[in-house]
């Protein structure tokens, strides 16, 4: 069991608060961005379209992950204070939002520009997984997304006035902990077969599939609330984004096969 002392305001100034959550989110995204433009470039793309394609995933990211958690909490934490939906440096980013709204920027400026979308997926799919990895940290800090109250044997409890758990001094389950260390896995296995010869679009959707999986088992253990079938909002993303990616996956897989094997090409 862990206690966490670090107050996750760095520095105040005035009504400006510097917190690690902030800066961690940032860094997050720059690494993904960082690993994500090389990859491109391996693939073909050009550095400036990455750069162009990148402010508007995290614009957009940023929008659908705080749009997810506001929906998602509204009725305990923003229907008696509707302003408080804007602040966002306190916290409070779904992740499935962010991804829903990065993938949408990157298939709408892709067919914009003429791009191979699958192929940018691909690209962007191992940075996305390792900086999810790094934000999960700033969750770490402020207590945001911990799970359910334990009493062991891993667990952490929080004792800054500034952190977001419901209740100083409980014991809360690390969920933060267990979604680095699936984000790591992840990012591994997409390191390792990103330089294979895959069909487009075969790296992203196994990433969807992997995150998608792992995520709904993860869950189990955040305190979100349900929404249905005694399921949380997350839990229910991941299985729809689980029935459509597995059959598209393999309608792809049959699809290369065919066309690798095609007696024209032999």
């Amino acid at each position: 069991m862990i206690t966490i002392s670090i107050d996750p305001i760095i520095l105040s100034i005035g009504h400006f608060h510097l917190r690690w959550y902030g800066l961690i989110v940032m860094a997050a995204m720059l690494v993904g961005i960082w690993i994500g433009n090389k990859e491109a470039e391996r693939k073909g793309f050009k550095k400036d379209e990455v750069y162009n394609v990148a402010v508007w995933i995290i614009l957009l990211g940023l929008v659908g992950a705080r749009l997810f958690h506001v929906i998602d909490h509204w009725p305990d934490e923003f229907a008696a204070n509707p302003i408080r939906t804007l602040y966002i440096w306190d916290g409070g980013l779904a992740i499935w939002g962010g991804l829903l709204g990065g993938l949408l920027a990157i298939v709408i400026l892709a067919r914009i520009s003429k791009w191979k979308t699958y192929r940018l997926l691909d690209a962007l799919a191992p940075g996305a997984a390792l900086g999810l990895a790094i934000g999960r940290l700033a969750c770490i800090i402020t207590g945001d997304a911990v799970g359910k109250p334990t009493s062991g044997p891993f667990g952490f409890a929080y004792i800054s006035p500034n952190a977001a758990v419901p209740q100083l001094g409980m014991y809360y389950t690390p969920t933060p902990v267990f979604e680095i260390l699936m984000n790591l896995g992840i990012f591994a296995v997409l390191w390792k077969l990103r330089s294979k010869k895959l069909p487009d679009g075969l790296l992203s959707l196994l990433y969807l599939i992997l995150y998608s999986t792992f995520r709904f088992f993860v869950t189990f253990l955040s305190a979100y609330p349900t929404v249905a079938f005694g399921l949380n909002q997350a839990q229910l993303i991941s299985i729809a984004v689980i029935l459509v990616c597995v059959p598209w996956t393999i309608v792809l897989l049959k699809t290369n096969s065919r066309l690798h094997f095609s007696p024209a090409r032999l």
